[in-house]
């Protein structure tokens, strides 16, 4: 699928029967940027990378280098080293970790361009690491070829001063409904930070599969990771415990935050399944792989409940230094009202017991408990009044509106994988909505970020998932980071960035929205 894809760049038609619109590859400016920088100020000429060019990395600031080289060497063929002090007039990208600066808070950065090198300053490793993606983007398209090119690496002129509207920019990945391997889940983490998300969401459990093991109930991924349990009888698979750690470090590289989610009290077939004590009558339910929702539940009023309960939280907590445990709590439709509210009673403090913060599905806001939760609002509505009442008593929220943020939604009706339930999605859908606004009675104060989630009951392969966030997850990346919406600066941005997906092989959806660049 990649090949065919790409080469819609090229002009073929697109799978609407829409041919793409393209434009030469424009030169680089500073403001060709994704997601939109605060305020950019192009001056005087701009800095040529070269054989000479080193960069400098004072103390504490060697991971960003790491990446920064990375990104670099391939192309250039430069050898790019990195030390911690330039010699005076040698050609440097330099790093810098400064004081606390109010124009930048604990992300953002300053990057300066001059003929004699580059300088990146923020206060926190994350700050210059979202200084680094800005550069690459800079940098001519072929800078993401794997192979030496031939090009002039320059950089332009001038200014920028960045910093993002919202501190949670997220992106969700479904493993349950079909298991992604932490290959292709890395590929992801590679590309989602091009963009300045820095939350990585990953959906572990639900009716069809359990995808994470825990030591304390080994029957979860016995059953529920093996072969057959995604949607359809496809896959299988889980992570181990060793797997995920890796995942978590490899995400941290790249300076996002993994956020575990076990569903409960519904989404728990596969759990029962392995465990029939989790049903009221102890007996096992089938098996079950369609894309059904709402059918299962936890027994709310049995004890070995909660101890299970417990123990997968005591045990995921263990394994995550974020700070956030999210225990979705949505579509618990075989649960009564009274039995819900007793279940997140008694759960979302166990949460807090092991140090972390609560988060689930917006439904978990009509539990007095979720006062200092998190709540992930996936409605179509404009307005959730029970929402709007948690809000008023400390709850804080993540906007997911499935109608402009599920990215396992269809472009169209002629796209060949995703949904519709929620409605079409195209690149302009997912752009034209401010999450500070978006809901009545939830303020932007009230507002942690966005989350774009990509579920998986049509998803295969890394080439279906590359295929259905891109082009856009960029668009909910913009609105979590910038401060402005242009949806004419946008689509250019977005359409001179996509030779540079070209270059990596990613297999993204060439809108007809979208004038896209030719290399």
């Amino acid at each position: 699928m990649r090949a065919s894809l790409v080469a819609g760049l090229a002009g073929v038609l697109l799978l609407t029967g829409i041919p793409a619109p393209a434009q030469a590859q424009p030169a680089v400016s500073l403001g060709s940027v994704l997601p939109a920088p605060q305020q950019v100020r192009p001056h005087g000429p701009g800095f040529r990378l070269g054989a000479r060019t080193v960069i400098e990395a004072p103390g504490g600031t060697r991971v960003v280098a790491d990446r920064l080289a990375e990104a670099l060497r391939p192309a250039t063929g430069f050898r790019l080293p990195i030390v911690g002090r330039a010699g005076r007039g040698a050609p440097a990208i330099s790093l810098e970790l400064v004081r606390h600066d109010p124009r930048l808070g604990d992300e953002g950065y300053r990057l300066s361009v001059r003929p004699g090198g580059v300088a990146i300053r923020a206060t926190t490793n994350a700050g210059l690491f979202a200084g680094v993606q800005t550069l690459r983007q800079l940098l001519p398209a072929r800078i993401d070829a794997t192979t030496p090119q031939r090009a002039a690496w320059t950089v332009p002129g001038g200014d920028i001063v960045d910093r993002p509207r919202f501190a949670y920019r997220g992106a969700m990945l479904d493993l349950a409904r079909h298991f992604h391997t932490p290959d292709e889940i890395k590929r992801y983490i590679d590309e989602i930070s091009r963009f300045k998300i820095n939350y990585l969401h990953l959906h572990l459990s639900d009716d069809q599969g359990w995808r994470i093991q825990i030591d304390s109930w080994p029957r979860l991924t016995a059953v529920g990771g093996a072969p057959g349990t995604g949607v359809d009888g496809a896959g299988g698979g889980f992570l181990t415990t060793s797997d995920y750690r890796d995942l978590v470090a490899y995400a941290a590289g790249r300076f996002v935050t993994v956020v575990p989610e076990i569903d409960m009290p519904g989404h728990v077939n596969a759990a029962q399944v392995a465990y029939p004590e989790l049903t009221c009558d102890g007996q096992a339910p089938p098996p079950r792989t369609d894309t059904e929702v709402g059918y299962s539940s936890l027994c709310i009023g049995k004890e070995v409940t909660y101890r299970f309960v417990e123990d997968v939280i005591r045990e995921l907590a263990a394994i995550t230094p974020g700070p956030y445990l999210h225990i979705g709590g949505d579509e618990a439709h075989a649960t009564t009202d009274a039995d819900y509210l007793a279940f997140q009673a008694r759960v979302l403090p166990l949460v807090s017991r092991y140090g972390k913060v609560a988060y689930g599905w917006n439904e978990i806001a009509a539990s007095p408990a979720a006062a200092g939760a998190i709540a992930q609002y996936w409605g179509r509505a404009r307005a959730d009044a029970t929402l709007a009442a948690a809000v008023a008593d400390g709850t804080k929220v993540i906007m997911s509106p499935a109608n402009v943020a599920y990215l396992d939604q269809k472009y169209d009706p002629s796209t060949p994988l995703g949904l519709s339930w929620a409605g079409y999605i195209e690149v302009r859908t997912a752009y034209d909505w401010d999450p500070g606004t978006h809901l009545e009675g939830v303020p932007e104060e009230a507002v942690l970020g966005v989350e774009a989630p990509l579920w998986s009951e049509t998803l295969r392969t890394l080439d279906d998932i590359e295929f259905m966030a891109f082009p856009r997850l960029p668009a909910i990346a913009e609105l979590g980071w910038s401060t402005t919406r242009d949806w004419e600066s946008f689509r250019t941005r977005l359409g001179a960035y996509g030779p540079r997906w070209t270059a990596r092989g990613v297999g993204f959806h060439p809108s007809p929205q979208i004038p896209w660049s030719t290399a």
